[in-house]
């Protein structure tokens, strides 16, 4: 049952006014699903914590707060007052700033028109003009206090996904926003961005601002939370304030699973060798990186932010050129000029950033899935639409993605089921050695149970995994050994029965050095 809201709220702050409350709001999203009777609100200087699996509600949520999504019935208030939030441009007027997962930059603005699209400086009182000069030294200034390290005169399509994070939370500062909504805002930042993004949070709080904060991250609740609302189909399961709250708790309320059961480890004989790398190099990022993967083994790979992880998939895949690099697939020595050359090879790339990179978002799930193979007819020259459809319906029924139809964009789907599309792509194009890089960022517990038991059907079907991940957890729960990348070096190299979290941590932080 959802707890009383007002009970929940520290003595300190009852009877204080919410800046912003939603009473019995129900919206329909799809036929499928729709919030229902949502009860939330946000006080003034507090950090409202959301969680929930995906699917559940969240991104719905956000949506109403935002304006993109209108309820079917409730009430929405704003300092007390009723509102209407009709659309994204009623949204700013009422003082709400959203940050999304996934970076709304304009890709040919520099990251100063961005920052500024909607507090251009102008010139002239006639006919106006933009004050470029002023746009760029107030830039530079934001810029530098918020302890970003941007070009200000930078085309945001040159920026990383991470730096687009960054250019979003400085719209919001700028914004002045009273309502300041955070959907995962440091699912690709690093140690440091975090430290920053909880800083300019604080900022927010003492200014007396409201901030609704959507995340999968539990270590992330109790540093800067103060209350916490679970969702689960569309319905609140629990609000309370956040030191009620044990990990456990979190678990079993998004999902209804207990710990031990969010790593379903598989344990399975591993064979013969399949991959050998030796006398990996690229640039200053790795140096004299080797290592083997065996057939039916999950292969770890772990380090802190600039260890070199994803480079690693990089270089092996094609996809960028290494300065050196030795490889055996199979037992023969292999030269891999392209990633289409990996892939007739039998290897296959989840990558990092599946969105940008690993997705045609804006298309269906057959155009998605069949990408590695297209499915021709007879001629060889014409797609078979009916054979690519029969594909796609077997991969989403064995895999579970939920989806209305599968001619849905893929942007339509939630992160996990996105995440399955990927995956899918990849068991299609029938590899047996399979690159995941960071494969359950930015998705909840369930889906991350789903993703794993995925991985241990692939196992049963030979498959070999190398599994990148900086989820320290989730590299002593699924991997049968793990590499610890430290300065672009293998620190050390764990074998399952003495990897813990302790152990990965005192070699990817170096501490190891000092004992030497």
């Amino acid at each position: 049952m959802t707890e009383n809201l007002t009970e929940n709220r520290s003595s300190e702050n009852k009877g204080q006014v919410p800046l912003l409350e939603l009473r019995g709001v129900c919206a329909s999203v799809s036929e499928f699903f729709s919030l229902k009777q949502i009860q939330f609100d946000i006080l003034p200087g507090e950090v409202h914590m959301i969680m929930g699996e995906n699917g559940s509600g969240k991104s719905s949520l956000i949506n109403v707060i935002a304006g993109n999504l209108l309820p079917d019935s409730g009430l929405i208030f704003i300092n007390g007052q009723p509102v209407t939030i009709s659309n994204p441009a009623r949204a700013k007027e009422l003082g709400i700033a959203t940050t999304y997962q996934y970076a709304n930059s304009f890709n040919n603005l520099t990251v100063a028109e961005n920052i500024y699209l909607d507090h251009l400086p102008l010139r002239g009182r006639l006919l106006k003009s933009v004050d470029w000069l002023k746009l760029y030294r107030d830039a530079d200034i934001l810029l530098k206090k918020l302890g970003f390290n941007l070009d200000s005169r930078l085309l945001v399509r040159r920026l990383n996904i991470a730096e687009r994070q960054l250019i979003e939370i400085a719209k919001a500062y700028v914004s002045d926003a009273k309502i300041l909504v955070l959907d995962e805002p440091t699912a690709t930042l690093t140690d440091r961005e975090v430290n920053l993004l909880f800083r300019i949070i604080g900022e927010f709080k003492k200014k007396g601002s409201a901030i609704l904060y959507v995340s999968h991250r539990v270590n992330e609740i109790r540093r800067i939370g103060n209350r916490l609302t679970i969702l689960r189909d569309g319905r609140i399961i629990v609000t309370d304030k956040v030191e009620n709250f044990e990990a456990h708790d979190i678990v079993g309320h998004m999902s209804g699973l207990s710990f031990r059961e969010r790593y379903p480890k598989l344990n399975v004989q591993t064979g013969e060798e399949v991959l050998r790398v030796d006398k990996l190099s690229f640039k200053t990022v790795l140096d004299n990186i080797g290592f083997t993967l065996h057939k039916r083994e999950i292969l770890g790979i772990t380090g802190l932010v600039g260890s070199g992880r994803t480079m690693i998939a990089k270089c092996i895949f094609g996809a960028i050129k290494p300065d050196n690099i030795e490889l055996h697939l199979h037992g023969k020595e292999t030269h891999i000029k392209s990633p289409a050359d990996s892939i007739n090879k039998g290897l296959g790339y989840v990558c990092e950033d599946r969105y940008i990179e690993g997705l045609f978002s804006d298309m269906n799930l057959p155009m998605n899935i069949t990408t590695p193979d297209f499915v021709l007819d007879e001629s060889k020259q014409v797609i078979n639409r009916h054979r690519e459809n029969a594909i796609t319906r077997k991969y989403v029924n064995k895999l579970v993605i939920k989806t209305n139809s599968i001619f849905d964009r893929v942007k339509e789907l939630s992160g996990g089921n996105q995440q399955k599309v990927l995956l899918s792509k990849w068991i299609y194009s029938r590899s047996d050695i399979l690159i995941l890089d960071e494969p359950t960022r930015g998705i909840d517990v369930a889906s991350k149970v789903d993703l794993y038991n995925i991985i241990n059907e692939m196992l049963r079907r030979d498959i070999s995994i190398l599994f990148i991940s900086s989820d320290i957890d989730e590299m002593v729960g699924m991997c049968d050994r793990v590499l610890v990348l430290y300065g672009g070096n293998i620190a050390a190299e764990i074998p399952r029965s003495e990897a813990t979290r302790e152990k990965i941590m005192y070699y990817a932080t170096g501490n190891y050095l000092l004992d030497e």
